[in-house]
């Protein structure tokens, strides 16, 4: 069934925007765009009042000792564990003293110059006191130029005293700004540097169209901070506006309302009413053209790709549709797709309105869309409610893979998703084998590390099977009237794990009480690996797969009378990534020439092949492997390979291979597989 809904998708049809004409000032454009959505803000906080206790905690993380501050465990809990404690309430990785102040709102006014490589203007932020008689406001910067600031009320605003900090590596330099006693308004006029870690500039040539440069953000998870000063912490939500100028003919998007009418001046408004974190915060300027894929969905990219794109992703409405069917309307108005170029580090960003896509997932098949329903599943479960800090990331991402899989069995079948969870489990466990103890914990100490190490198999495929416990237990009805309750209560809110452990002792654990344990569920968080029983999906698609395999590897079949015919890209997968470490030159060659893996391309099953390649010398595949580290930057891919460059004693090659590709890699792709190459030395 089909539920009705408004335009905007979520019961109140005012959340559609356009942008303003350009004949208003930029005084009245700044006064309207800060009245505008400060009514938006209102119906949102009107429409979830009758979901939650304490709609004005919007902007607030959620912690397990509430009332608190905007503020959140960043260790964890003192369990017995030996891995720290949670004895203050505080995002690590943010200088914002979030006690004393909160951002509510953001403008942005910003010139995009691509010959300098930097973004120019200022940033304006509503902010709101919190009860007390500091008159200092700390904000995050990285590699920001600040040239003044000034601070006041609608009234107007006077140039006020600010200080930039000693830059730390990881968390950047703190922004202080002394405030007059009644301001509420802070203006921050500063320039982007060319080496901002999220910004990533193309030339033509590192386009699709090779005719016009492009410029992206990504912002997770700290590097909103090196393109705007704010508050860059995943525990405050904001609202913003954003004037956008770039060259003509670009068109530029945003992580708010968009338009794929381009403009002859090259001057874009955007508003985002929904409050966001700082880490979904998020521009991209390029030669971007749009074809809708459905009545909220749709696609923008380079218009050599963009039919290709929107045929692979066509399903992308039917996925919408599925997933407000059983965790309720989506909030957010639109749900468009950005095809970015190869260089993108991810397979996908879920910035709200507009997620960010690799092309490395147009496949013609559409075996690689379940990067699409992750993104999409985003929109509940990361986007609605947030993780208040990098320590409690699998709040986001264990959610959400936990939607993908359910979203790719309502659209794509039984099987399907039997096999997706098959492979979620099998990388899990390949990955734990390989990490540190203490990096297997869901709820991760980072202190004192760089926020990108939280990102591996644990927070995402270890916290989707914790979920999937739950359901087995409980029972899957059960467990979706619990999500759409979740979802609920929660929602334009950030919470940390302690928080979420609050909720399921006042929800699941008393439903439940015959069903579940508490301490069951602090050891999937609080201790390493997986607890004894574990789920461990399977499907009986491999079975035939790994009998085949068998019997070639011990010289009872050749290749070419393996039945392939029909299989499936996860089957191709658990084909390859059930192989042996070791293979002969034979039997390299002879997969090969049967089955033309060097030349695939299905990106998944070539990373997949070129890691056997690699592993074995196999030297047929070495032109592939090059093109291959030359022209995609996904980390996904860059980083296994360059290790196994390095593990099989060839760090000159991946060296040199790397010199002449990091030019076209994005800033966190060179930081993170330099460390490979220079940890050989």
């Amino acid at each position: 069934m089909k539920t009705k809904r408004s335009d905007s998708g979520n019961g109140y049809s005012v959340m559609i925007w356009y942008p303003l004409p350009l004949p208003l000032s930029p005084q009245e454009f700044r006064v309207t765009h800060r009245l505008i959505p400060a009514l938006s803000l209102l119906m949102v906080l009107l429409f979830t009042a009758s979901c939650s206790d304490d709609s004005s905690t919007q902007t607030r993380a959620v912690t397990g000792d509430e009332p608190s501050p905007a503020q959140t465990v960043a260790g964890p809990e003192a369990d017995g564990s030996g891995a720290g404690t949670s004895d203050t309430r505080a995002d690590y990785h943010s200088y914002a003293q979030t006690h004393q102040f909160l951002v509510q709102h953001l403008d942005l006014d910003l010139a995009v110059n691509f010959d300098q490589r930097v973004l120019r203007g200022t940033a304006t932020l509503t902010v709101e006191r919190q009860g007390n008689d500091s008159n200092e406001l700390v904000l995050d910067t990285r590699d920001l130029s600040v040239s003044g600031v000034r601070a006041g009320g609608m009234e107007g605003l006077a140039t006020v005293p600010f200080s930039v900090g000693k830059a730390d590596p990881i968390l950047g330099a703190a922004l202080r700004i002394e405030l007059p006693a009644d301001a509420t308004l802070v203006e921050v006029a500063y320039q982007t540097s060319p080496r901002a870690s999220g910004l990533q500039w193309l030339t033509p040539a590192q386009t699709a169209g090779k005719r016009h440069p492009f410029l992206f953000t990504q912002a997770q998870a700290i590097h909103a901070r090196s393109f705007v000063p704010l508050q860059d912490t995943p525990a405050v939500r904001f609202t913003y506006n954003a004037t956008i100028r770039v060259p003509a003919p670009l068109l530029a998007v945003m992580s708010a309302n968009n338009t794929p009418e381009r403009s002859a001046e090259g001057v874009y408004r955007f508003a985002m009413p929904q409050p966001i974190p700082s880490y979904l915060l998020a521009l991209a300027v390029g030669d971007l053209e749009f074809q809708a894929m459905g009545e909220r969905t749709g696609v923008y990219a380079e218009a050599e790709i963009l039919e290709a794109a929107a045929a692979e992703f066509a399903d992308t409405e039917a996925m919408l549709e599925a997933t407000e069917e059983r965790y309720g309307p989506y909030q957010w108005d639109r749900y468009d797709l950005l095809i970015l170029p190869p260089s993108f580090p991810f397979g996908g960003m879920e910035n709200p309105r507009l997620s960010f896509i690799t092309p490395t997932v147009i496949a013609g098949d559409k075996s690689l869309v379940a990067l699409i329903a992750h993104e999409l599943a985003h929109s509940w479960s990361g986007n609605l409610v947030t993780n208040a800090s990098w320590r409690d990331l699998w709040l986001n991402e264990g959610f959400t893979t936990y939607l993908t899989n359910r979203i790719m069995q309502i659209v794509y079948g039984d099987e399907r998703y039997r096999m997706e969870m098959a492979l979620g489990y099998s990388e899990l466990v390949a990955e734990m084998a390989g990490m540190e103890t203490l990096d297997q914990l869901l709820a991760l100490d980072v202190r004192g590390r760089d926020p990108d190490e939280a990102f591996s198999g644990i927070p995402y495929e270890k916290g989707a099977l914790m979920l999937y416990e739950i359901e087995q237990q409980i029972g899957r009805e059960a467990f979706d009237r619990f999500l759409l309750d979740y979802f609920n209560t929660f929602q334009f809110r950030s919470l940390d794990t302690d928080a979420f452990l609050a909720h399921l002792d006042k929800t699941l654990l008393v439903d439940h009480a015959d069903q579940l344990d508490r301490e069951r569920i602090r050891e999937w968080i609080f201790q390493p690996g997986l607890p004894a029983g574990a789920p461990a999906p399977e499907s009986d698609a491999f079975s035939p797969i790994d009998t085949q395999r068998t019997a070639w590897l011990e010289g009872r079949q050749s290749a070419a009378l393996i039945s392939s015919d029909g299989w499936t890209y996860h089957q191709w997968k658990h084909f390859l990534d059930g192989m042996p470490e070791t293979l002969t030159a034979e039997q390299l060659t002879e997969l090969d020439e049967t089955f033309s893996l060097t030349e695939s391309s299905n990106n998944e099953i070539a990373f997949s092949w070129l890691m056997i390649a690699v592993r074995n010398n196999y030297a047929p595949a070495e032109k592939r492997l090059e093109n291959f580290l030359t022209t995609i930057g996904r980390n996904k891919f860059l980083r296994p390979l360059y290790q196994a460059l390095v593990d099989a004693g060839k760090r000159d090659e991946a060296e040199r291979i790397f010199e002449a590709a990091k030019a076209g890699y994005h800033p966190l792709t060179v930081k993170r597989n330099s460390q490979i190459i220079n940890a050989a030395n």
